[in-house]
């Protein structure tokens, strides 16, 4: 049985690849912080030499974006420094690597989706972070794909999706910005594709072109207007309360967000034959689980 190690078990992404169905012949070893600390490299490397893993993924990241601008340090330390620490590791061992991005390398697409190379424009500490860790696992050697990707949402930790929910029982309106531009993304879709990556760069028939930078999200496009309304519609069939959205752009955050960080995923389905979700099933799927029964998220 080969070992697909995952670092970040405890997040959104990490718990939903803890819960998902490996490839054949596969077992997914998922980590929280408790387990594996990525700041503490010689502890990486003893994991790394006790579990053997054919493939590793990075999935643990400091996330509080907002909250990156008064601790830029700690911020720096998980999505920069503990991101080489891990792909050291994994170059270390011959583990090939799938580490997690974001579309907050980016500030504007200007009306066009933005491909792997396009040119990067982080802003805060946040962006600045994760845009350090894709250097730091360039940088450390290890055979690797980064892949970025957007808004994700899922059934654990916190996110949009679920704070929408909670204003909706608490206020008669909600006011959400429509100047941002981005693809909503289930957690559960990029855990599957995180380990399909996995399990092709681990394999006999990998060539060059599938290491590098990709880009995941899930599809149409939307904003974060767009986004709630969706939310609400959806939860309403379920008997959730459904005010309405009304645009407010004077809602302002610590933290710069991008103004169109929209994501071309064609690389990664050329190469990978993985298309980009339909967030909106995603969305159901979610909230079947979090309203299954009148529970609320």
């Amino acid at each position: 049985m080969r070992v697909c190690l995952v670092f970040g078990g405890g997040g959104q992404v990490g718990r939903e690849l803890a819960r998902a169905i490996p490839p054949d012949g596969w077992r997914v070893e998922a980590l929280d912080r408790a387990t594996a600390d990525i700041t503490d490299a010689a502890a990486l490397s003893a994991i790394l030499d006790r579990l053997q893993p054919a493939a590793a993924i990075n999935a643990a990241a400091y996330t509080g974006v907002d909250k990156a601008e008064s601790e830029p340090e700690r911020a720096y330390a998980i999505n920069a420094v503990g991101a080489g620490h891990v792909a050291a590791a994994a170059a270390k061992h011959k583990v090939p690597l799938v580490h997690l991005s974001t579309d907050f390398v980016f500030h504007d697409a200007k009306g066009g989706a933005l491909a792997e190379d396009a040119a990067v424009d982080p802003r805060g500490y946040y962006a600045s972070s994760k845009l350090a860790g894709e250097v730091e696992v360039r940088r450390r050697g290890a055979s690797h794909a980064i892949v970025r990707t957007s808004w994700v949402f899922g059934v654990f930790g916190g996110n949009f999706v679920k704070t929408v929910l909670r204003l909706a029982h608490e206020r008669p309106e909600l006011g959400v910005v429509d100047d941002q531009r981005g693809a909503p993304t289930p957690a559960a879709d990029i855990a599957r594709t995180a380990l399909a990556i996995a399990r092709r760069l681990a394999g006999p028939d990998v060539g060059s072109e599938h290491f590098g930078t990709f880009h995941y999200c899930g599809a149409p496009a939307t904003t974060w207007h767009g986004f709630a309304e969706a939310i609400l519609a959806a939860a309403a069939t379920h008997g959730h309360p459904c005010p309405p959205v009304r645009i407010n752009n004077e809602y302002r955050t610590t933290a710069t967000r991008p103004v169109d960080s929209t994501l071309d995923c064609g690389k990664l389905a050329r190469l990978y034959g993985i298309a980009q979700p339909d967030w909106r099933q995603g969305l159901a799927s979610v909230l079947g689980e979090l309203l299954a029964g009148g529970r609320g998220p």
